[in-house]
């Protein structure tokens, strides 16, 4: 393969759109042995970006389970759809926003919400959920010296929670909650993955694919401007030093907008006159042009002196490439697009005809009736490059046992121990974060934030005889296990994000993924990637959870150094009957609270390697050494059934996921709701005491419940082969936990959650500027 560069379009040209001189011999040679327009250059661009076309990791992501019998639509469309019976599917995804956000929180965030929300309504699913996984570095002085990233990360977490409350409570949907974590790796690089869910109908789901020649390609929706140019380019590549400057390639969104123009696309829908339709997101107009070519199988031809715009001497380069929002594309039946006029006038948005659907299977672009950009639409989508990127094991530079220095058993007292972990960053009360979101809104809201291990919503019925079904839905990844061990961290993020659905008495059926990885092009990256697939594939195959659909962000790196390694899992339950649904909290006094447990602990050294990755290592002892602890799936598929069992028989309380900071962590956020105590004994072992209150062992759930069910709750656990074991009962305002005889806790409830709930809250009222280092 040639690798010179022809004058027509330089090196430094090339690298500004990310493009190698490799595959720019590529596109001349899809074009015909000829030179592409500057417009052509640009849709090749952003369509070959790795956040359009996926060029490293499709190879990697063809492993992943994506059917099921409930599996209607998987990876290839907006979104994945579900059945959930009774003649309703939800459809669901996870994306991310993550340098939009860095460079812009507050409107990043905004249009990653607003993208997720479009690519649900674009199905015909009416969006009622949302949900979002957020990742920023160190905001607290002892984790970190440098002031002014210390600075930086108060703004961009205060700027993104603001921009996800924004554009959803003003757009009307609830956010039910998600996970707000922590860790130094995140500094020049957060995270911000929004899910959303929406309903509809089995017989009126839409999809983003265009048929019918001569049928009208119909452009609806907000005007196009300048901004969101190569956004898509923007975040295919590492940040630099220079990166803040590309706040013009950050899209500015519109919830009120939008909202009209979901209740304008629904109503065309409903007319019959819609053939296609497709969101306006990544890379604009030319997606949702050759996407939807491609996936019929026809061609588009679009005008641009037709495109609506806000900004005048826009040339086809900028039109092409604007990822302005609130936007889509429709495909209508010839002779009835005036009906598609007459709903998008009423609801006051623009609709204007912009093209034809032709049988060449080409993206053809004219400016003033000339052809300005002929695209064959296999030669951005088919025949994108694919790369087989080398992969090399790569060890953490981090030991793997226990450092000698760390000395357990100098305290038998350990009530501060467990306020300061209650009051660190990834474990405290997030209520600062979700209390700024709408969460009922629409009135389907069963478990709120800060309620449940799950969000959970119901499904209205128009039978009031008939039992309310509902959803619950769930996030959870863990970067630091990951960077630990790729696979094995993958796998707890599907694990735990299934058992916090679990834990409401619903059934896990279907995942979403949002793979955050660093730069794919270092072998170290990509052996970390397949690993996580592999992680991922294993635990879904096990737990019969396929994904049906997600994103990957790649090259969330800032001056070569990376993130850990956080792939995001969203797994969705469904619940026969909302009533049922369990409740994360002690209702009251005088009930016994059960450890439900898939296996045992292992020996003192795997329980030494695996506590160093715990939240009590890295908060108490500022160290982290080992591995994730130890998953068995099978055990973690016997717990999870046997929760749900348990729920659905109505013998259980409260259910909650036991994970960060261990029993100790998990009892306590039981009591705080309610201001209910505890009085628990746990057994006493080999294992110091640090290790049963603080260690995060695997497949673990806490119950509490009426002591006339322990009975029937441990014949449950024995017919999945689960232990249940009764530590404890609930008592009035007190907190307490013996090991053996000894007591090594003990606080009134007020004075742990106030640790708990008032942390985030100061960490962020201190001002960083003004803090002095030590």
């Amino acid at each position: 393969m040639a690798t010179t560069v022809t004058p027509a379009f330089s090196p430094e040209i090339l690298r500004q759109h990310g493009l190698t001189s490799e595959e720019y011999e590529k596109i001349k040679r899809l074009l015909g042995d000829r030179e592409p327009t500057i417009t052509e250059l640009g849709i090749f661009s952003v369509m070959w970006s790795e956040h359009c076309s996926y060029k490293s990791s499709r190879v990697h992501l063809k492993r992943l389970p994506t059917r099921s019998k409930r599996v209607l639509q998987g990876p290839g469309e907006n979104a994945g759809i579900i059945d959930i019976g009774d003649g309703w599917a939800c459809a669901f995804k996870i994306e991310s926003h993550n340098h939009p956000s860095f460079i812009e929180p507050f409107q990043g965030a905004t249009t990653g919400v607003g993208g997720i929300l479009r690519d649900i309504f674009t199905m015909g699913a009416r969006p009622v959920a949302v949900m979002d996984s957020l990742r920023f570095g160190p905001i607290t002085s002892g984790k970190t010296s440098d002031q002014k990233e210390l600075h930086k990360n108060h703004s961009i977490l205060e700027g993104v929670v603001s921009g996800v409350a924004s554009y959803g409570n003003c757009f009307g949907v609830p956010n039910l909650g998600g996970e707000t974590k922590f860790e130094p790796s995140y500094s020049g690089n957060p995270l911000v993955n929004a899910f959303a869910l929406g309903l509809v109908r089995k017989d009126e789901i839409f999809y983003a694919r265009a048929a019918g020649q001569g049928n009208p390609v119909i452009y609806v929706g907000a005007k196009t401007g300048r901004d969101g140019i190569h956004g898509a380019t923007m975040a295919s590549e590492e940040f630099s030093e220079a990166s803040e400057a590309k706040r013009p390639n950050v899209q500015v969104g519109d919830p009120f907008l939008e909202k009209l123009l979901l209740e304008a696309c629904l109503e065309a829908m409903q007319t019959g006159a819609i053939v296609g339709i497709q969101d306006m997101g990544a890379a604009g107009l030319t997606c949702s042009t050759c996407e939807m070519g491609g996936r019929g199988g026809v061609g588009v031809e679009i005008e641009l002196d037709r495109v609506p715009q806000r900004e005048t001497g826009m040339t086809p380069y900028e039109i092409m490439l604007s990822e302005s929002q609130e936007r889509m594309l429709l495909v209508a039946q010839k002779g009835r697009e005036q009906e598609v006029f007459r709903v998008f006038e009423k609801w006051g948005l623009d609709a204007v005809e912009v093209g034809i659907v032709t049988n060449d299977n080409k993206l053809r672009v004219l400016e003033h009736g000339k052809v300005v950009a002929e695209i064959p639409n296999p030669a951005l989508t088919d025949d994108a490059p694919v790369y087989q990127r080398p992969l090399a094991r790569w060890e953490p530079p981090v030991p793997r046992e226990m450092p000698e220095r760390v000395q357990f058993g100098a305290t038998n007292d350990f009530t501060a121990t467990l306020k300061q972990l209650l009051s660190s960053p990834n474990i405290c009360g997030k209520r600062w974060v979700w209390q700024q979101y709408d969460h009922m809104v629409q009135t389907n809201t069963v478990e709120a934030p800060g309620a449940g291990d799950a969000g959970v919503i119901r499904i209205k019925s128009a039978d009031p005889s008939h039992p309310q079904r509902g959803l619950a839905m769930a996030l959870d990844g863990n970067g630091r296990w990951c960077y630990l061990d790729p696979r094995l961290g993958a796998m707890h993020a599907v694990a735990e994000a299934a058992r916090k659905v679990a834990c409401s008495g619903a059934t896990p059926v279907a995942a979403t993924n949002c793979l955050n990885f660093g730069n794919p092009e270092k072998p170290h990256i990509m052996w970390q990637f397949s690993q996580a697939i592999d992680g991922i594939t294993k635990a879904c195959e096990e737990l019969e959870i396929p994904i049906t659909g997600g994103n990957v962000s790649l090259y969330n790196e800032t001056l070569g150094e990376g993130i850990y390694p956080t792939p995001v899992l969203g797994v969705v339950g469904i619940l026969d009957d909302v009533h049922k649904a369990a409740k994360m909290h002690f209702a009251a006094p005088g009930r016994t609270i059960v450890l439900l447990h898939a296996g045992e602990a292992g020996d003192i050294t795997d329980a030494e390697s695996e506590f160093g990755s715990s939240e009590y290592a890295k908060e108490i002892l500022n160290l982290l050494w080992g591995y994730p602890p130890e998953l068995d799936l099978d055990g973690e598929a016997a717990l999870q059934k046997a929760v749900i069992e348990m729920i659905q028989q109505g013998l259980v309380d409260s259910a909650h996921d036991c994970s960060d900071g261990g029993v100790a962590v998990a009892l306590a956020e039981k009591a705080f709701p309610k201001g209910v105590g505890a009085r628990v004994n746990l057994a006493v072992s080999e294992l110091p005491a640090e290790f049963a209150l603080f260690g995060e062992d695997a497949s673990r759930i806490l119950l509490s419940c009426d002591p006339g069910s322990v009975s029937r709750i441990k014949e449950v656990a024995k017919k999945h082969s689960v232990a249940a074991d009764v530590i404890g009962e609930t008592i009035p305002e007190q907190f307490e936990i013996s090991i053996g005889a000894e007591v090594v806790v003990s606080a009134p409830i007020r004075e742990l959650r106030v640790a708990y709930e008032g942390a985030l809250e100061s960490m962020l009222r201190t001002d960083p500027e003004l803090v002095t280092a030590d």
